[in-house]
């Protein structure tokens, strides 16, 4: 996280994870766009007086750490490379500053519409995680766990599971005035591929999330319309395992390989200028 970003996003003014509890965005679109950090930067200087920025106990950057798992023949992500519309994705999610571990299972439907169901994931240290977590019934934790992944997750069963790649990043989480909308921004994007030992790292990149009313005019749109920010689809786990393991096919996300290599180069030369 440079300290310029830091600077602009603490000029913002605060609110609660309490008063963010309060916002139901009930007829809810989500687009993803990926920038550089430097023009997140001018984005977010010309936003200022349109959103709030997520304040924790005086905190506005959140750290984050995921462990996705799969089939040892990576079935959830060859339903994404093959554009199935059904599809599900199972990991840990922590929120490492607030001590919070999750279990969770999102499915996205072909509707477009995504679910996500998770339950606490006892134990779990996402600062010393461990790299070979397996659900097979050992104990009492791991039956509740193998019961939850049996009700939620059709693709797979628990015991096919291994742990296939970690990521961390950071994250600022904004909300506009009306509150009608949120907007996530990841940063600071690493990767782990615990078969390959390949590490890959995004830092320079940032992953923005538009989930908003879908009734509602966004002020960041616009402003991103100004600035030539364009959607991009951005899955971690799938641009992760295709950036960190060669073996895997990766027709379908050429593309946006491209383009991250591209942005990447711009944040570069923009940190050289």
């Amino acid at each position: 996280m440079s300290a310029t970003l830091r600077h602009i996003i603490d000029g913002y003014a605060p609110i609660t994870l309490e008063q963010m509890s309060g916002i139901k965005l009930m007829n809810r679109t989500d687009t993803k766009f990926v920038t550089t950090e430097p023009m997140l930067c001018e984005l977010l200087q010309l936003a200022h007086t349109d959103y709030y920025a997520q304040d924790i106990d005086g905190e506005r950057i959140a750290r984050y750490f995921t462990a996705y798992f799969d089939t040892p023949d990576h079935v959830m992500y060859v339903m994404h490379q093959n554009g199935h519309l059904n599809r599900q994705k199972v990991r840990i999610r922590s929120y490492v500053d607030s001590h919070l571990d999750f279990l969770e299972v999102k499915t996205k439907n072909n509707r477009g519409r995504t679910k996500k169901k998770r339950v606490d994931m006892a134990g779990f240290d996402p600062l010393q995680p461990d790299d070979h977590i397996r659900f097979l019934r050992q104990d009492k934790q791991m039956e509740a766990y193998d019961h939850f992944l049996r009700e939620h997750l059709f693709v797979a069963t628990p015991e096919q599971l291994t742990e296939q790649l970690q990521n961390r990043f950071n994250r600022i989480t904004l909300v506009n005035r009306s509150r009608t909308e949120r907007l996530t921004i990841d940063t600071a994007l690493r990767f782990r591929n615990i078969a390959t030992g390949r590490q890959h790292d995004l830092t320079g990149l940032a992953i923005i999330e538009l989930k908003r009313d879908g009734l509602q005019p966004s002020p960041i749109l616009d402003l991103m319309l100004r600035l030539r920010i364009k959607p991009m689809g951005f899955s971690k786990y799938c641009m992760g395992q295709a950036l960190t393991d060669p073996d895997l096919k990766r027709n379908r996300f050429k593309p946006r390989l491209r383009i991250v290599d591209n942005l990447l180069e711009q944040a570069q030369a923009a940190n050289m200028q």
